[in-house]
């Protein structure tokens, strides 16, 4: 079995050094500087509307003429959260500030600030473009903006539509292979094994039946399910990371403060490589929320609504909540601590963490809930995401076939060793970018377009509630 070893180990440089390239300086100027332009094209509309976009996500909107769609405003956004809040806000924060120090924490929160314009820019193009298929149920992402909204054709070639094919194919591939199921999974039976001695195989079995009972019912299923367990498994989380802040009151100022001094010296992990902190605390942030990744703009196509606007601003939100709440508990957590420089890496240094700061050493099982919660409704989230990339590729008629495929891969992801296939999945979550980064730029007009209209009929109606 030499040569198997070999080859393994070929392919995991091999596929290490892409994902290196590829989640390089490029890609991360690339997403930044995307939701940099947007940020200004709109005037900063993201900052002046997060208040009203909070309100409104929990405020059960009332029925207007006009409106379409699958799900509410409320689900369709604890959709994007359950594919978002997953490992990323436990292990990347902690591989982000094991790698670039605390300060790291205060990059990932400049990137979720820039990310709002761009999960909004998603959120306006995901319903503006948005189809109906043969079973009245809306179909939308930036497969569809691109083929539809971009004029980049050449004789008989439709540009657009080949970079719709480019995302949606890379989208399917990282929702079954990649990060939207059998990485997760595989994680989860780690949690459970090394946790409570849950043999890989039962997790595996119990994973796929769980998350095959949600999707069968498709996108109203699974809207009903996150929309109650998501905000439940934040809750969860955040009561944690009170614990932590009120048993550790004194040590929260001075934890904040590293946070900010390390952010511009680099000096607590990274020895003064500033570049570090940057590098990883915007990485890990962009896959945490996943701004420019084009799955927001899926699941907002969804929603019930009237006006591409109106469900853009409380898409939003999901940044706001997944990075900017969420991702902070882990992050104060980790640098209250302080056990980032002792080797421990990814959930179980967050677990350690938890386990330093909490009483009775309840932190690992904290973690262990969380991970395993999170990582569920990843799944939940990601096999929509990729069902309507599959079937824009193959057609409707094969949405069975694409959930069947989807719970299979659940029981094989949580049973075999998937080093090679985390690689591959950052790979494929930078090739999903490119093509609805390049959408969003140059779409950015028909945004602050439909922006326009969305203040002008938000003005009527205050207008009227006055």
């Amino acid at each position: 079995m030499d040569w198997f070893n070999d080859i393994n180990t070929f392919l995991l440089d091999i596929t290490g050094s892409i994902s290196d390239f590829v989640w390089g300086i490029p890609l991360l100027v690339l997403l930044v500087g995307t939701g940099l332009i947007l940020t200004v094209r709109l005037s900063f509309f993201s900052f002046r509307m997060l208040p009203h976009a909070l309100r409104m996500l929990f405020k059960r909107s009332k029925d207007v003429p006009g409106e379409e769609g699958d799900i509410s405003h409320f689900q369709a956004v604890m959709t994007s959260l359950a594919a978002t809040v997953g490992t990323g806000n436990v292990a990347g924060v902690a591989t982000a500030v094991v790698l670039g120090g605390p300060g790291a924490v205060f990059w990932m929160w400049m990137t979720a600030l820039v990310g709002l314009a761009t999960k909004y820019s998603e959120g306006i193009l995901g319903v503006k473009y948005r189809q109906k298929n043969a079973k009245g149920e809306m179909s939308g992402g930036p497969m569809y903006f691109l083929e539809h909204g971009l004029n980049l054709r050449y004789k008989k070639i439709n540009f657009g539509k080949w970079l719709g094919v480019m995302f949606a194919f890379f989208a399917t591939v990282s929702a079954i292979f990649g990060i939207g199921n059998m990485v997760q999974a595989n994680t989860a039976s780690d949690v459970m094994q090394g946790t409570f001695n849950v043999p890989t195989f039962v997790t595996g079995i119990v994973f796929a039946v769980l998350v095959g009972l949600v999707i069968i019912g498709g996108i109203k299923s699974i809207g009903r399910v996150v929309a109650f367990f998501v905000p439940l498994m934040i809750v969860f989380y955040m009561i944690a990371g009170i614990g932590i802040i009120v048993f550790n009151l004194a040590d929260v100022p001075a934890a904040f403060g590293l946070i900010f001094y390390d952010a511009f010296t680099g000096q607590a992990v990274a020895g003064g490589a500033i570049g570090s902190v940057i590098r990883w605390g915007v990485a890990r942030g962009l896959f945490s929320n996943e701004a420019g990744l084009g799955t927001g703009a899926i699941a907002s196509a969804a929603a019930v609504t009237d006006l591409p606007g109106r469900q853009a601003v409380i898409a939003m939100t999901q940044v706001f909540i997944d990075t900017i709440i969420v991702c902070t508990v882990t992050g104060l957590a980790l640098t209250m601590a302080d056990l980032y420089s002792t080797g421990l890496e990814g959930a179980t240094l967050t677990a350690m963490s938890f386990d330093a700061l909490l009483p009775g050493n309840i932190g690992q099982y904290v973690i262990a809930i969380t991970l395993v919660t999170f990582i569920f409704s990843t799944m939940v989230g990601w096999s929509y995401f990729g069902e309507k990339c599959f079937t824009y590729l193959v057609g409707d008629n094969f949405t069975m076939l694409y959930r069947v495929i989807f719970t299979i891969a659940i029981f094989f992801g949580a049973v075999v060793p998937l080093q090679l296939v985390w690689n591959f999945a950052d790979i494929f979550n930078a090739m999903m970018a490119i093509p609805n980064l390049i959408g969003l730029l140059l779409l950015s007009g028909v945004v602050a377009n439909e922006t326009k209209k969305y203040l002008k009929v938000r003005s009527r109606e205050i207008h009227r509630e006055l």
